[in-house]
């Protein structure tokens, strides 16, 4: 039997991880700047994230929500003290996907509505109405299509206001990343998120906070959208908070009334998953992790915004983009295989970083060191200076418009 084949592959071999380092399986040590798309919040193979996953193992790893789990009590409280939402409900799942259709759900029987305002290049997951609510006709299957979702451009508060005015009555939810992964890390503007909140309190309708890649500190914050101090309805979230085990959540305003059968799950709040995700808080909040994503990520953006021949720096905490000119399409790639650095991209030309939430200013500075060098060495192959070859190009324009 062959595997499914619907991911392009690097031929590398990982087959050892410690804090912000991987391994293949040739003994080559590789600066992960990626994180396994955003998974790894407090490095890899932590002591205490191991040693919790192991004693929980000893003990028993999973049975079904049939009966109590305390574990899962547990990590609700210490959950609520980290993120500061000691008031909202959790729901456990496995995944961000799993996370966003639930919301979409949970905001559906909340108000009996059925449509859905999403935002362009959003991307909320691969499950049926997680993908109908992303903005990628490419990995949407004819079953998933559907009329109830409304897209619409993002950041663009007069657009917002008009979908209300004309539709408000059957808007169930409004659905946002605070800042866009997939879509090239953008970030919603302070008034954007505070229009949302307001036309959800007039409308009745539920917002979602899709921080599934944003949240869990990497911002700098708890969750990205904290930073234009509202609170959302529904808050999804999934990829830092089991360190690289499979788990996910969404927390619930307490406005919103729990009925049995409502929502359900075999595996999600599993006693195996629930270790994981306790010692990643536990973590978090020991060693100050979002305050180093912060600080850390500052430091990061201002050695970028440094570094002739990249474009358009931009992000928040340990959540950072940039543009990459056609004159370095390779530079992704050459990071990769001649510096042993990986990095991810969104389509068609953006860098995305994504390092643990412990990444130290020493990691940050051996990346920088690589990423100049880099592209010295592909601008001195091309003889070109790409800062040099800016500037002829918008003279020849001057030129030719005269």
């Amino acid at each position: 039997m062959q595997l499914f084949d619907v991911y392009p592959l690097n031929d590398i071999t990982i087959t050892k991880a410690k804090g912000s380092y991987v391994w293949d399986e040739n003994g080559v040590r590789y600066l992960d700047m990626y994180g396994g798309h955003a998974v790894i919040s407090i490095g890899h193979t932590h002591p205490h994230w191991v040693k919790r996953i192991e004693e929980q193992l000893s003990q028993i790893a999973f049975y079904s929500n049939s009966i109590r789990i305390p574990i899962q009590q547990q990590l609700a409280e210490k959950l609520g003290k980290v993120s500061g939402k000691e008031d909202y409900q959790l729901f456990l799942i496995n995944s961000g996907a799993e996370a966003n259709e639930n919301a979409l759900k949970l905001a559906s029987f909340y108000n009996g509505r059925k449509k859905i305002i999403a935002f362009s290049k959003s991307f909320h997951g691969r499950t049926s109405l997680a993908v109908a609510a992303t903005d990628n006709r490419s990995i949407v299957a004819p079953v998933n299509e559907t009329d109830n979702v409304i897209f619409l451009p993002y950041n663009n508060e007069q657009a917002l206001e008009k979908c209300f005015a004309e539709y408000g009555n059957e808007i169930s939810s409004v659905i946002l990343e605070a800042i866009q992964g997939v879509g090239g890390i953008i970030e919603a503007s302070k008034c954007f998120l505070l229009k949302i909140r307001a036309l959800c309190n007039q409308y009745n309708a539920v917002f979602i906070a899709d921080s599934v890649q944003d949240g869990y500190g990497r911002s700098g914050q708890f969750f990205a959208h904290d930073y234009a101090g509202v609170s959302a309805d529904i808050y999804t979230m999934a990829k830092g908070m089991g360190n690289g085990f499979p788990i996910g959540g969404i927390l619930v305003a307490p406005k919103f009334q729990a009925k049995h059968g409502m929502l359900g799950t075999t595996f999600g709040g599993n006693h195996l998953a629930c270790a994981a995700a306790l010692a990643v808080l536990e973590v978090i909040e020991r060693e100050n992790l979002i305050d180093n994503a912060k600080e850390t990520g500052e430091y990061l953006l201002s050695q970028l915004q440094q570094i002739k021949g990249i474009e358009n720096v931009r992000g928040r905490g340990l959540m950072i983009g940039f543009n990459v000119p056609i004159e370095l399409k390779d530079l992704k790639k050459n990071l990769l295989h001649n510096h042993h650095i990986f990095t991810g991209e969104a389509k068609p030309n953006v860098i995305r970083l994504l390092p643990s939430l412990a990444i130290t200013r020493s990691e940050v500075d051996e990346f920088i060191n690589a990423l100049q060098k880099e592209i010295e060495t592909l601008t001195s192959v091309k003889g070109v200076d790409p800062e040099m070859e800016k500037a002829s190009v918008e003279v020849l324009a001057e030129v030719g418009r005269s």
